[in-house]
């Protein structure tokens, strides 16, 4: 069964969430590349990933864009 891009680009940011340059890097690189729907479900879920994740919260500038 085929990953949708959303669901990739999802689990490759819970795989680097360790690292928060990395994590910054890769929310930009999945901006430019993703659909403007698979977008704006990918903001939704950085919002609730990051609650908890205080040091992750600065990827969240350019959400804000």
């Amino acid at each position: 069964m085929p990953t949708s891009m959303f669901g990739y680009t999802k689990k490759v940011l819970e795989n680097v969430s360790f690292d928060p340059k990395l994590f910054c890097k890769e929310v930009e690189k999945a901006l430019k590349v993703l659909l403007p729907y698979d977008a704006e479900q990918l903001v939704k879920w950085l919002y609730k990933f990051t609650q908890s994740k205080p040091e992750l919260q600065a990827c969240l500038a350019y959400v804000e864009r």
